[in-house]
C-alpha cells in the first residue's frame, strides 16, 4: 500500500471518528470524558498556500479556523484562561465551567501576525513555547526543510552519518511523499544532529538554505519580546535544539532545560514556569525527562499526548495532555468533538 493511500485511509477513519464523536456529544454521552477543560495546541497559524506536497499540514490552521473555534469553545461555555492558571483551576472545587487554553509551539512569525489578531479580538491568553535555537538560528526546524526540499526539487542526494549516499528521484508527488516519510523517520531519535545536517546540507545543494528558512519562518529575539509584552501573552521554554530528550544524557537534558528557561527570562525578565516537550510524544516523555522538567524549576510541562484535563491531571503536572487543532480537520464541530474528550476514550 503505498504512503499516499494510508494517509488518505488515516485520514478518512479519523473525519469518521470526529463526526462519531461530535453526534455522540450532541445527545450527552460520556460527559464525565470531558473533564474539567482542555489545553489546545497549535503551530502555524496563517492563510493556507497549497502545495503539492504537504506532510506539514497539521501542524497549520487558518486564522479563520483559529476564529470558529474560539467562537465554538464560547458557544459551548467554555472559559479562556492562561496556561498557568490551570493548576489553580484543577485544585478549585468549582467545576461548572469548563475552560480552555492555547498554546503555540515553535515561535513561528505568523503567530504575531496572524493568530495574535485573533487572540485579541476574542480577549483570549495564549502561550508561546520558544526553542533557543529556532530564534537564535542556530539550529534549523527539519520538517520544515524537508517540506521545502521534496517540494523544490525532483532529484537530489542524501549522505547520511555513516557516509552512505541515496539518491532521491521524485518526479511525482507519490514519490515525494514516500521520500519526506523516509527521511523524516531517520530524524527523531538516536544521532538526531547528525540526521538534520546530513538534510541540511543535502538541501542546500538542492537549493533549499536551512538557515536562511528558520530566518523566514520564526520570530526574532526583538519579536519575542515585543510579542511577550502583550497582556494576553506568555512565553515558555521548548528547550534549545528541539531534539527528541529521551536520547539525550543527563547533562545534555538539563543543559536543554536550563538553557531555553534562562533564554526566555531574558527575554522576559521572568523565569517561564511552563515547559513544551519537543514532539512531545514518547521520544520526549518519559519519567526520566519527566523528573528532570520539574527539577529544572518549571511548575507544568505539556506533552502532545491527546486527552482533556481533570483532578487526576495534578498528580503528573510535567505530563499534561494537549488537544491539537489539526489543519486537516478545520471544521468548528470537529473543536467541540474534542474538546468533549469522547474521541479519546480508551475502549477494550
Amino acid at each position: 500500500m503505498s504512503a499516499l493511500l494510508k494517509r488518505m485511509l488515516r485520514q478518512t477513519a479519523i473525519t469518521a471518528g470526529l463526526e462519531a464523536s461530535h453526534v455522540l456529544s450532541r445527545f450527552g454521552a460520556m460527559p464525565s470524558a470531558r473533564g474539567r477543560g482542555a489545553i489546545f495546541t497549535l503551530h502555524h497559524v496563517r492563510p493556507h498556500s497549497p502545495r503539492l506536497v504537504e506532510p506539514n499540514r497539521h501542524l497549520e490552521i487558518t486564522p479563520e479556523f483559529l476564529e470558529q473555534a474560539i467562537l465554538q469553545l464560547k458557544g459551548d461555555g467554555y472559559r479562556f484562561v492562561a496556561l498557568d492558571e490551570i493548576p489553580a483551576r484543577l485544585s478549585s472545587s468549582n467545576s461548572g465551567q469548563p475552560f480552555a487554553a492555547f498554546t503555540l509551539d515553535d515561535g513561528f512569525r505568523d503567530n504575531a501576525e496572524h493568530a495574535l489578531p485573533v487572540f485579541e479580538k476574542h480577549g483570549v491568553p495564549f502561550t508561546i513555547f520558544v526553542a533557543r535555537g529556532f530564534a537564535e538560528r542556530s539550529h534549523t526546524l527539519w520538517w520544515e526543510t524537508l517540506e521545502e526540499l521534496v517540494n523544490n526539487t525532483n532529484h537530489f542526494t542524501l549522505t547520511d552519518p555513516a557516509g552512505k549516499r541515496t539518491v532521491f528521484e521524485i518526479g511525482d508527488r507519490a514519490a515525494k511523499i514516500a521520500a519526506g516519510d523516509r527521511i523524516g523517520a531517520t530524524i527523531g531519535g538516536p544521532g538526531e544532529s547528525e540526521a538534520i545536517a546530513a538534510l541540511d546540507a543535502a538541501a542546500l545543494e538542492a537549493g533549499v538554505d536551512a538557515r536562511a528558512l528558520a530566518d523566514r519562518l520564526v520570530m526574532t529575539p526583538d519579536e519575542l519580546k515585543a510579542i511577550a509584552s502583550h497582556p494576553l501573552s506568555s512565553l515558555g521554554a521548548h528547550t534549545v535544539s528541539h531534539r527528541a530528550l529521551t536520547f539525550l544524557d543527563d547533562a545534555a537534558l538539563a543543559e536543554e532545560l536550563s538553557s531555553s528557561a534562562e533564554y526566555v527570562e531574558a527575554l522576559t525578565g521572568r523565569r517561564p514556569t511552563s515547559f513544551a516537550y519537543p514532539y512531545g510524544d514518547n521520544r520526549s516523555v518519559d519519567a526520566r525527562t519527566a523528573a528532570a522538567v520539574s527539577a529544572a524549576g518549571f511548575r507544568l510541562a505539556v506533552t502532545t499526548r491527546p486527552g482533556t484535563l481533570r483532578e487526576a491531571s495534578l498528580a503528573t503536572p510535567m505530563q499534561l495532555p494537549r488537544i491539537s487543532l489539526n489543519g486537516f480537520y478545520q471544521k468548528p464541530r470537529y473543536v467541540s468533538a474534542l474538546a468533549s474528550g469522547i474521541p479519546f476514550v480508551r475502549r477494550g
